[in-house]
Order: C-alpha cells, then structure tokens, then sequence
C-alpha cells in the first residue's frame, strides 16, 4: 500500500488516517488511482467538534474583510496550482481536457472571489419605529453564522459544486465539514491543502471521504452538533438525509436530480437550437443535472432536426483527454451499468434508435474504462419510464409536438421541477412559454449560462431552497433582530 498514493481525512488543520481504505478507480481504464481514508464514526465526529470548536476561535473573531481576504487567498492559490488540479480532477473522471481547464477548476476559483466579494459587500438594515412615548425605537438586522455546516457534494462537477457551497458557507463565518463523492475524492483533497498553504484557522474547514450510509455522510448528517446540511445529489439520497435533518430540525438545501425539457419551437434559429440541443443533452457524458433528456420539436422541424442531431453526435470523438476527445467516459463501471439498463429498457418499451444504443468498441484498455456512446431515440410515449426516469447519460428522447399548449403540458409533466430550455425567435411566445415552466431555472435561446448573483435550484423532486449570490449567504446566515428603545 505504501507505493500507491494514499488520500487522507483532513481534521483540525492535520490530515488524518484511518484504518479502512476504498479504491478510487479510473472511469477510462479500470486501474486504480489511489487508496482513500474511509472515516469512521468518530473521525467524524472529530472532525464536528473541530468545526464547533473553530466558531469560537481566530475564525470567529475575524472581521468579515479579513475573511473575505482568506478566500480570495484560496482563489489565488487554486489559481497557483491550477495543473494540480486540472490532473487531479481528470484521474478521478476521465473528463476531456477542454471542460475542465475552461469550466471546471476556473469556476472553483471563481466561486471563492464572487462569494468573498458579495459577503464584504453586505450590510446590516436596520429599521426605525415610533412607540406610544414618542421616544421611538430601532431595530437592527445581524447576520450571524448559522454554525458547523456539512456539505456533501457529488461527483459530476466535483470541484465546482463543492465550492458553490464551501464558499458561501465560509463567507459569511461559518465552519464546514466537507464529504465529496467517493468517486471524486482527489480535488476536494487538494483544497484542503490549499486551506492549509493560506494559513486558513485550523477547523474552518474539514474533510471526510467515505460512503453515505453507514459511513461518512451517514455519520455527518445525523451528528447532533451539525447545524445545517447543504446536499447535491440523487432526489432518493436527499429524503434519506432529510430523515436525518428532522430530528434535530436542521435546515437542509438541496439540489437534486433533474428530467429536463428543451422545447424547440419551429421558428428557432435552427443551427442555434441544434448547438445548444448537442450540449444541453451530451455535456460532460450526460452527468449533469441540467441536461436536456426531454426534447421536443415543433412537428414542422421534427425530421430535419432528428436528422441533424444525429450526425453531431456520430461526429462526437469519445476517448481518453490526452486523446483530445469531445468526450470521456461515464463516472464508473457501476453507473455505465446502469444507463446500459436503460438502453435495454427503451427497446422493451418500443423505442427506435436513431443512434448509439450501445458501448464503443476500441481494442485497448479503454474497454475497460466506462465509455458509452451518445445516444438518440424516438418514439416512446409519455408514459415510458425512458420519459420519466432520470438517466444521466449522454441520451434524450426527441418527440414532435404541434401546439404550444400540448408542449407546456408534457415539459411540466414530470415528478422533476428543475431546469428546461425554449428555443425560439419570438420573444413574445418564449416570455409566456418561460413563465409556465414549472422549473427552477428556464433557458431561451441558451444552456447553462449562469449568472452566480440568481437564485438556483429547482421544484418537486429536483430540490428544495435555492442558492447562489444573497440566496446563499441567507441560508448559512441566522438573522437577529436587535430591537434598541430609545
């Protein structure tokens, strides 16, 4: 064991060890990475009361500047070690190269600067009031820190998502105790060394790798000295955590799974549409929660657009990222099986495809790896599980559809509320259409562009509460009202 690398708890400033160990497997080949540190209940445990304990300490006397500034110092260290992380977050992945350098690891750095800067730029209200002896009194708002927060990110966009929370949470002076996925435990690592080079106050920040029952997020959540869960990940893992959060009351965030609609009317701008349809339905293999698996087409453009998606994802190049491919492979073997599982489900229910359905072949160690091809069916009805289940592959269902009415309905008929996108040159039709999205976030004329000041997250199953800009500083922030009687 001691030639492998070895991926350590990070506790109080010190990384910790332990005696069980997991394997961190590459998606491209089946070999082993790295052996990670499973915490066990009382490493977690520890690393709660580190977290507690740091509230009262350096970090909770600091004024908000100072602390702003340590964020911005984590920004400009990511920054410093950019190809650390860019290869880290790869080896855990197999994403290509392109994402990660010009999404991924710039969005984690940036997320520390917007969060730092908006904290700093936050004042108190306060509010004056007549009382009966005419002296008057005036309320004062606070924002004080919510406390010791568990954040438990997944594995899609590992750094980015982990700091979307981390950041907030540690703006506003709160501490953090961090479970990334086991998929992805490499770049959550290579932030606590970071935390560690800027001289961040030993406990602020911690971080525990493992499983979620019985195990790490298990631990975590139901610590009784936890004050608040913030959660992405699968709509059945959020009830199980919520669960948890009942018994002390906790407040939970979530952002949870997603069967997203993409609506294309037939006066879109066409080679727009079927740009933003390529990205929205294959990006990142499928594995992010916004993806459109849902596409309907106004029946006028139906042929022509099936036609054309099809030749953008044959001409999709699916390999490693030193093979300079559009594409890498799904997150595990695990999950690759489970998406073939529903490749085998849409022929039972009648699927055609019009392409993939099916695994590349390549003659190496990537057959190894879990590399699936992008794929195209159509006609499936409403009611197919294909249309109701979300798979979070590089798949969608493309249907025709005739009236904007008939279209409204089905995008909206989903036990999913989270993201859709409308393609159209009326701006008339796309601002009504928009409106009746039962969703958290509604495109027109784009995918994932994201302003970090707007609320995000979704309805139904696909979360509860909302984060980004205010929205996340109020939900790690407990206001007090000072009511001073003049």
């Amino acid at each position: 064991m001691t030639s492998l690398k070895i991926i350590k708890n990070y506790i109080n400033g010190e990384f910790v060890d332990s005696e069980n160990y997991f394997d961190d497997i590459s998606p491209v080949d089946g070999t082993l990475v790295a052996k990670v540190s499973e915490a066990d209940e009382i490493i977690v445990d520890n690393a709660v009361q580190a977290a507690k304990n740091a509230l009262h300490g350096e970090w909770g006397a600091m004024s908000q500047k100072d602390r702003s500034e340590m964020l911005n110092k984590v920004a400009d260290e990511i920054e410093q070690r950019f190809d650390d992380f860019v290869a880290a977050e790869i080896a855990d992945t197999g994403k290509a190269h392109a994402q990660v350098k010009n999404i991924d690891i710039p969005r984690g750095a940036a997320n520390f600067r917007f969060f730092a800067d908006l904290a700093a730029s936050q004042n108190e209200q306060s509010f004056k009031m007549d009382t009966p002896d005419g002296k008057g009194a005036t309320n004062i708002i606070v924002n004080k820190p919510i406390g010791v927060v568990s954040v438990i990110s997944p594995w899609n966009l590992p750094l980015l998502l982990m700091t979307w929370k981390v950041a907030p949470v540690l703006a506003v002076g709160n501490t953090v105790v961090v479970k990334p996925s086991e998929e992805t435990p490499s770049t959550a690592t290579l932030l606590a060394e970071v935390m560690d080079t800027v001289g961040m106050p030993k406990g602020v920040f911690n971080l525990l790798h493992g499983f979620g029952p019985n195990s790490a997020g298990e631990f975590m959540v139901a610590n009784k000295d936890v004050d608040a869960i913030t959660f992405t990940g699968e709509s059945s893992t959020g009830s199980t955590i919520m669960k948890n959060a009942a018994v002390g009351l906790k407040p939970v965030s979530f952002e949870l799974g997603g069967k997203n609609a993409a609506i294309i009317f037939a006066d879109a701008d066409f080679d727009a549409a079927l740009a933003g349809t390529v990205r929205s339905a294959f990006s990142n293999c499928g594995q992010v929660c916004l993806c459109s698996e849902r596409v309907y087409v106004e029946r006028a453009i139906f042929d022509k657009f099936v036609s054309a998606l099809k030749e953008k994802a044959e001409a999709i190049k699916i390999g490693r990222p030193e093979d300079d491919a559009d594409m890498g492979p799904l997150i595990s073997k695990e999950h690759k099986d489970k998406v073939l599982g529903y490749f085998s489900l849409a022929l039972e229910e009648g699927a055609t495809v019009i392409t993939g359905g099916s695994v590349p072949e390549f003659g190496d160690e990537r057959d190894n790896g879990a590399f699936i091809k992008p794929t195209i069916w159509t006609g499936l009805s409403e009611e197919a599980r294909i249309i109701k289940e979300e798979i979070f592959g590089p798949v969608c269902h493309i249907s025709p559809f005739d009236q904007e009415d008939e279209v409204i309905a089905k995008a909206n008929d989903s036990e999913y509320g989270l993201a859709a996108a409308i393609w159209t040159t009326d701006m008339d039709k796309a601002n009504r259409v928009a409106r009746q999205m039962e969703v958290g976030i509604c495109w027109v004329n784009d995918w994932f562009l994201r302003d970090l000041r707007t609320p995000f997250g979704g309805v139904k199953l696909s979360g509860i509460g909302r984060e980004g800009g205010i929205h996340s500083l109020e939900f790690y922030s407990e206001p007090l009202t000072i009511c001073i009687k003049e």
